[in-house]
């Protein structure tokens, strides 16, 4: 894994720039060599156009542009030129509404703070290891939002590959979203 995640380019995001600091840290503990950082998604989101990032870490509370906003922009603008990378959020405001907003964006992993390096480093892993697919539904787009599969479920909210009448459609991790 650490010959992984030295080959790994690694986007920061946070308004905080000790927070910055403290992440690159445990990256650099990690043996990743490659990592960028940007004060505001604005700035963010113009290296995401000139730099291919295998993850990005945001921060949730960030202005003008807030880190759901960020990864609503990602996900969703036909200028972002990858909408599958995953993207790590970390943040002091690990309420169950903030989680689920988060989510609700298109946010891969959420890691509450104080950040600590094992649990960055779990969730770094986890976005490598087990890569999920992505659901595109009218109003959302995103990796797909369940983290579990109940095989005893039989009911009609069931989804497989394609999900019925709501119109949602299960994308490979690597497809390019459907225009």
């Amino acid at each position: 894994m650490d010959r992984m995640l030295e080959r790994l380019k690694v986007l920061v995001v946070d308004d905080n720039h000790h927070m910055i600091n403290i992440i690159k840290t445990i990256l650099r503990g990690f043996e990743v060599k490659d990592f960028y950082d940007a004060s505001n998604a604005a700035d963010a989101f113009s290296l995401i156009r000139t730099t291919a990032f295998d993850i990005i870490i945001t921060d949730f509370a960030m202005d003008p542009i807030n880190g759901c906003e960020f990864t609503k922009l990602i996900r969703t603008a036909e200028d972002s030129p990858n909408h599958f990378v995953p993207i790590i959020m970390l943040t002091a405001y690990a309420e169950k509404s903030k989680v689920e907003q988060a989510r609700d964006a298109g946010v891969t992993e959420f890691c509450a703070k104080p950040v600590t390096a094992t649990e960055l480093y779990r969730k770094v892993c986890a976005v490598i290891n087990t890569p999920r697919s992505f659901i595109r539904t009218s109003v959302y787009f995103g990796p797909d939002r369940r983290r579990r599969k109940d095989d005893n479920y039989k009911g009609k909210e069931r989804r497989e590959n394609l999900f019925g009448p709501k119109g949602a459609t299960m994308l490979a991790r690597t497809q390019e979203p459907a225009a």
